[in-house]
């Protein structure tokens, strides 16, 4: 799926539900980081596969921990920003939960892409693709379009308790 936004629903589906124990903005941006290799490919016109040694879990996974890392290190500068969109609780998240964020959201990337492509070996050096099943497309496009229609519903939810609880202080002071 490359640079299409079906990799951030079940980010959201299963982030936002998890934004206590997960880093939401790490989980999203790891869901999607991945797929800077095809935009490169092709953009630059490069002789090296539209899906190469970035669509493998040997290096999707440290890469998604990479960013977890420094995705902690920016967290002060960032947390209010995240804050005000509802991406966070008041609770700090330890840098565990981001780093776990990165590896989570790049590897379930992988999981999402392989059955779709020829082209990705997922356990490199491994040269198979033994999840390869292009009849799984509509499936995985309608999962990914589904948990982004709950991850949405629930993030609405979210904005309509916030908004709620924002008045309802207001009316007893």
């Amino acid at each position: 799926m490359p640079f299409t936004p079906f990799h951030f629903g079940p980010s959201l589906g299963l982030g936002l539900p998890l934004r206590k124990y997960l880093h939401v903005p790490t989980f999203l941006l790891a869901s999607v980081i991945v797929d800077i290799e095809p935009f490169l490919v092709l953009v630059f016109g490069l002789r090296y596969p539209l899906h190469g040694y970035l669509h493998t879990f040997l290096l999707a996974i440290p890469i998604g921990f990479i960013l977890g890392y420094f995705m902690f290190l920016l967290e002060e500068f960032f947390q209010p920003l995240y804050k005000v969109f509802l991406l966070e609780t008041s609770n700090s998240l330890s840098l565990k939960s981001f780093i776990f964020a990165g590896g989570l959201g790049t590897g379930l990337h992988i999981l999402l892409d392989t059955p779709l492509y020829t082209d990705i070996t997922p356990f490199y050096p491994i040269t198979a693709n033994p999840f390869y099943n292009p009849a799984l497309t509509l499936e995985i496009y309608s999962l990914c379009v589904w948990t982004g229609a709950l991850g949405i519903i629930y993030y609405l939810a979210l904005l309509g308790l916030s908004t709620y609880r924002k008045f309802s202080k207001g009316d007893k002071s």
